[in-house]
């Protein structure tokens, strides 16, 4: 029973051991490959700047001009300003098809300025900060391009390359202007990834969302001296807000809602003439959305009526929920696996303990961040976050991944993963997404019936009927959505 025991662990020993030389021998033979393991230094660089500039949406004018000039420097024609969006750009490389495309996003979050330590520590108070990560993304998809560029370039390989630069999606949804206007049309495939704090790729749908502003009129007055010939617009605001908070009771567990007062009035003693709440309202299902943005609707209109103001809604913006490929993924797991995870080196793992004590976590959580999650099956979304990639999958057949550009067990949106995200913890995981994308891309060029069998896929989850209608309307872009009013 031992002998066979004892042949049975060589014989796995083996077989891992056959796997550790295929992977190395993919990796070190591939010419993208080792563009990439060449040029950790020019990414590390370019991802820091970037990082530092923490440009909000729609006003990343630097950072949107750093990846167009990385770009342009390695063949790349680049397509700036489409769309209606200035910092927006579509770069391509190659001819032919398939075409296969890439996603960027280079927008910070307001508030979240933060140096790269494992405390609390602003760069600059009040200022913006990359709590999603978009640094690293926007440099990843682009150094991932230019590795599938010379992977095309090195063997005169057919197919096209393009990198879509899309600005503000948190919030502003870039990318459903660019879907809107039909700049997807002829691409074949999208390959899309996100920060994150594990390697993994995504099969949740997230939730469809409509952004609304709400705007009360009513009329001023002295808040003392004539209180009965005014009409608080605020009042309106609260009214609404009471309602909405009432009919929560009533939606979903898995829609969400929730509303900042953006504007309240100028002083106590005056009545306010204009107030506006701004909500963000999500569902699963684009659907059930519509149900709700209808109600609150009606809501907003009864508090007006009760109150004696008068109300407009403004769409700001909306995106779908994501259509998921099951072809796609397994593709993209394949070679997230071939490519491993994030490994930290000494100074790297001093500054991750120090996160995750800091968050009251065990520091064995930092496995994650070598570790490969298993591809899962598809589940039907709980709740929880929006991207406007959801519309471009609706429209393209999209798979999504992250690799952990954040210390495991950090929030999203949070400073500890702006600290993480700006330093060579976030290169070596924008370097592992860039492998990933190449090694995928080449896939896809190189077997046509994979894109045959993608393609068939997404027709039959979409439906024969689908027909594209943007939750924003025909709104142009909000380019002044992030600046104070």
């Amino acid at each position: 029973m031992k002998k066979y025991l004892l042949s049975a662990v060589l014989l796995a020993s083996a077989i891992a051991g056959f796997a550790q030389k295929k992977q190395k021998d993919v990796l070190s033979n591939n010419v993208s490959i080792q563009y990439l393991n060449n040029s950790f230094q020019k990414y590390d660089k370019l991802q820091k700047t970037i990082w530092r500039e923490a440009e909000l949406g729609f006003l990343e004018t630097k950072s949107s001009g750093l990846l167009q000039e990385h770009l342009k420097e390695n063949g790349f024609t680049v397509e700036a300003g489409v769309a209606g969006m200035p910092t927006a750009f579509v770069a391509s490389y190659g001819s032919g098809q398939p075409v296969i495309a890439v996603l960027a996003e280079f927008d910070a979050l307001p508030g979240l300025s933060q140096d790269t330590v494992p405390f609390r520590k602003p760069l600059v108070d009040g200022a913006g900060g990359h709590g999603c990560g978009h640094n690293a993304f926007g440099v990843g998809a682009a150094a991932g391009a230019v590795a599938i560029k010379q992977w095309l370039e090195s063997g005169k390989h057919t197919g096209t390359i393009k990198v879509f630069g899309t600005p503000a999606e948190e919030g502003g949804g870039g990318k459903v202007y660019m879907v809107r206007d039909g700049l997807f049309n002829g691409v074949d495939v999208v390959l899309d990834w996100h920060p994150g704090s594990s390697n993994a790729v995504s099969i949740d749908t997230g939730t469809a969302i409509q952004m609304i502003d709400y705007s009360f009129y009513g009329i001023a007055a002295h808040a003392a001296g004539s209180p009965d010939k005014g009409r608080s617009a605020l009042d309106g605001v609260e009214a609404f807000n009471f309602m909405v908070n009432l009919l929560r009771e009533h939606v979903p567990t898995s829609s969400r809602i929730h509303y900042v007062i953006a504007n309240g009035g100028e002083a106590p003693n005056v009545v306010p003439d204009y107030a506006k709440v701004s909500y963000y309202i999500r569902s699963p299902k684009r659907e059930i959305l519509k149900e709700l943005v209808e109600w609150l609707g009606q809501a907003s209109e009864g508090a007006a009526l009760g109150t004696q103001t008068k109300v407009k809604a403004e769409i700001i913006s909306g995106f779908y929920e994501r259509l998921n490929n099951r072809k796609l993924a397994e593709l993209v797991q394949r070679n997230l696996e071939l490519v491993g995870g994030v490994h930290y080196d000494a100074r790297e793992r001093a500054f991750a303990e120090e996160i995750v004590k800091g968050i009251k976590r065990d520091v064995s959580i930092l496995n994650d961040a070598e570790q490969i999650k298993p591809l899962q099956d598809e589940k039907p979304s709980l709740g929880g976050g929006s991207s406007d990639v959801g519309d471009v999958s609706w429209v393209v057949p999209t798979v999504s991944f992250n690799t952990a550009t954040f210390v495991p067990g950090s929030a999203g949106h949070s400073w500890q993963n702006v600290a993480s995200g700006g330093t060579t913890i976030g290169t070596k995981s924008l370097i592992n997404t860039a492998k990933v994308f190449s090694l995928s891309a080449i896939e896809l060029y190189t077997n046509p019936q994979l894109i045959k069998d993608v393609k068939q896929e997404f027709e039959a989850r979409r439906g024969s009927d689908f027909k594209y209608i943007p939750l924003l309307g025909d709104r142009k872009p909000a380019l002044d959505y992030r600046l104070k009013k």
